[in-house]
């Protein structure tokens, strides 16, 4: 009944039971455990394993390149990070509220630790995003007009949530690139997050794109339900500087009094000399 009961299993790819259903017909032999009760922890046993299945799919789909998370994040190095701000971005509310996150700051700071960080918690808790450096994500979008891809591709990209681009700013774009990336947030405007790191402010975009009036309009749009936070700490690659010796001990040493040598032994008088007297 048991290799019935595992090819059967196996033709079904119910893994989950069948890594435990040895076990579990064991501990019902042995403690005449109710069979109701045995088929509701197979289940149990099965939803788990599809529950670690689809985390780990998500988790690959997202491409993230580092396996950073927030509890990994060096608060006590980057003082202008608000941990209690972070933890409820952690939360994934504004996931929930189809707002934006732009994080500002000079390279180094920990945007792209804190952006990933988010990314990954929200793979955690069941959401599909995906991880763009952003010329790879302008690249991807320049080059999928080539093959006329550009709707089924921005069609994909505008369902992920969120959509992480990373590193916008001093890239080398041509027009085709901006008029796409503008589509892209357009078409997720209103509908999912999208989280930018960058190191320009919102006024300095516009020598990156080259086009006032789009980039009044993608402002416009990203800026209209947007959490921005702007880290002007110093850079996490900046090894810290070396710890100085202790200097307690030698201080006291400098300040520790000599013992008084003992007088030195009076010395002795003279003996006279006499010389014998002439004959």
């Amino acid at each position: 009944m048991r290799e019935q009961l595992h090819a059967q299993l196996a033709y079904l790819r119910l893994r989950g039971m069948a890594a435990v259903l040895d076990a579990e017909l064991d501990q019902a032999e042995r403690e005449a455990i109710p069979a109701a009760t045995v088929v509701a922890r197979l289940l149990a046993a099965e939803i788990a394993a599809q529950r670690e299945k689809s985390l780990a799919a998500r988790l690959s789909r997202a491409k993230l390149p580092w396996n950073w998370t927030l509890d990994t994040f060096p608060y006590h190095q980057q003082p202008s990070v608000d941990r209690a701000q972070i933890r409820a971005l952690a939360s994934l509310d504004f996931l929930q509220r189809k707002e934006n996150l732009l994080l500002i700051g000079p390279t180094g700071t920990g945007k792209s630790g804190l952006a990933i960080g988010l990314l990954r918690q929200a793979c955690l808790n069941g959401y599909r995003g995906r991880f763009y450096k952003a010329q790879t994500l302008l690249d991807e979008l320049y080059a999928s007009l080539a093959d006329r891809s550009t709707t089924r591709l921005l069609r994909q990209l505008a369902r992920y949530q969120p959509l992480l681009c990373d590193e916008l700013g001093y890239l080398n774009l041509k027009p085709e690139q901006t008029n796409a990336f503008f589509r892209l947030m357009d078409e997720r405007y209103g509908r999912v997050s999208t989280i930018l790191t960058t190191n320009l402010e919102p006024t300095d975009w516009y020598p990156l794109f080259n086009n006032k009036p789009l980039v009044d309009a993608l402002l416009d749009r990203l800026q209209h339900h947007c959490i921005t936070l702007r880290i002007n700490g110093p850079s996490l690659r900046t090894p810290a500087p070396p710890t100085p010796p202790p200097a307690a001990a030698s201080t006291a040493a400098r300040r520790r009094p000599t013992a008084a040598k003992p007088p030195a032994a009076p010395a002795s008088p003279p003996r006279a000399i006499t010389f014998p007297k002439a004959p």
